[in-house]
């Protein structure tokens, strides 16, 4: 009797710790999901942003019409992008377009100082910081999440229930490198 109680309270154990290692998983699979998320708002904003600041900026620089398609591109191509990979390459294209309108405005010393510019230049920046720091966090649940599927006794449990790895979010091979500053 004393070994039927024994044996029992270690299934009822095992079970317990078993119904643990999933939920766990679950939540760590619901964080990842939520980060990505929270990326995708922050980049969403950013693509809502632009419209208002070529618009801003066409004004003063109506003969920049290139400047202006290539943006236009990029954000498309963000709007579509689909997962991390596809959305890290389509963004660092959008961020280097934004970059060449930045260029363009140093030649207008008129819009650099002009109030809906420098509102939507400001807003522009506090959400490139959002991007940053929500890439951040992606990437440190995900490796949280990724080390419960793979670690032992939570990767059996993982395998189990189709668990499977998250992507990073990761910068691609030429952005990596530092810009270089002329004077």
């Amino acid at each position: 009797m004393t070994a039927l109680i024994i044996v029992l309270a270690i299934i009822v154990l095992l079970v317990v710790v078993a119904i643990g290692i999933y939920n766990s998983l679950v939540v760590k699979r619901n964080r990842v999901k939520n980060g990505w998320s929270q990326i995708d708002v922050q980049l969403k904003r950013r693509i809502d942003l632009i419209p208002n600041l070529v618009e801003t900026v066409k004004g003063y620089a109506a003969h920049e019409k290139a400047i202006f398609e290539r943006i236009a591109e990029a954000r498309s191509l963000a709007i579509n992008a689909k997962g991390p990979a596809e959305s890290a390459k389509a963004n660092n294209t959008l961020t280097d377009t934004l970059k060449t309108l930045f260029a363009v405005v140093e030649n207008y010393p008129n819009l650099k100082a002009n109030e809906n510019f420098l509102k939507l230049q400001e807003e522009l920046s506090a959400t490139e910081n959002k991007i940053a720091f929500s890439r951040q966090f992606y990437n440190d649940v995900v490796m949280d999440y990724n080390n419960s599927t793979q670690m032992f006794p939570s990767n059996i449990f993982a395998g189990m229930f189709g668990f499977k790895q998250a992507e990073f979010y990761n910068v691609p091979e030429a952005e990596r490198e530092a810009p270089k500053v002329k004077f």
